[in-house]
């Protein structure tokens, strides 16, 4: 709408609408239709909103909804596609009545993706009159797993031992979140604190998925619970002598 000519020494739409209704000067039907419009008062003729300010008004989005997306290690690993099944108010033809209707949304996990990622599904919330439906949004979270636990792309296994393993040396056998068995050599004593970093068997970068982080394998040393007097002093001549 193009805004009209203003009378002479009225300096604006909010002085020229306090004139209107005043008597102070003298307005043409289109300088008072104008008026009215800008302070809101008459609707707009396309809309059937109050002016500009119910035009303003009109616009405010529902806040996003989000909701949890678990994946495994694996799906992580590997990367998948999920379907997820939504229901949400939608209104109908006649503008005025609404109704619940399903949908399945479609998410492609890629390698590599960390705890925490967003994906935002634009205007899928519940619609309404004069109101723009809220953004759906899943967030990924890991789902636990009986080997392995993520620190960014590093994964950490928990290996058992018993006392003599962690003096003495041992092989520690993982099964990799790719079905492969790896056979990893001890050598070193295994002492409160100690942890044996594979290079390259991590999970994958999620900006570059030929990246992998590391293996971690940290220790659990079991202590025997009772020993026989002969092993004591076999112990005692092999640590104290």
């Amino acid at each position: 709408m193009t805004r009209p000519t203003l009378p002479w020494g009225i300096r604006s739409m909010e002085m020229l609408r306090k004139c209107s209704e005043t008597s102070l000067v003298a307005l043409t039907p289109l300088q008072v239709f104008v008026a009215d419009y800008f302070a809101g008062v008459v609707s707009d003729p396309v809309t059937g909103l109050g002016g500009l300010q119910g035009k303003h008004s009109a616009c405010k989005q529902d806040l996003p909804i989000e909701r949890e997306l678990a994946l495994s290690l694996e799906e992580c690993f590997h990367g998948c596609t999920k379907k997820m099944k939504i229901s949400r108010r939608v209104m109908n033809e006649d503008g005025h009545s609404s109704s619940i209707r399903e949908k399945i949304l479609t998410i492609h996990v890629k390698k590599g993706w960390k705890a925490g990622t967003k994906v935002v599904f634009s205007k899928e919330g519940d619609q309404g009159p004069n109101r723009i439906p809220a953004d759906l949004v899943f967030v990924t979270v890991d789902k636990p797993h009986p080997r392995f636990r993520r620190e960014a792309t590093d994964l950490i296994h928990m290996a058992t031992v018993n006392l003599g393993e962690a003096l003495t040396g041992c092989t520690i056998e993982i099964i990799t979140l790719d079905t492969r068995k790896l056979r990893i050599p001890i050598n070193e004593i295994i002492r409160p604190g100690y942890c044996k970093i594979v290079k390259g068997e991590g999970m994958p970068g999620s900006s570059n998925s030929e990246e992998k982080g590391q293996l971690i394998i940290e220790f659990n040393i079991q202590f025997p619970s009772q020993l026989s007097q002969e092993k004591k002093q076999l112990l005692k001549r092999a640590l104290l002598s």
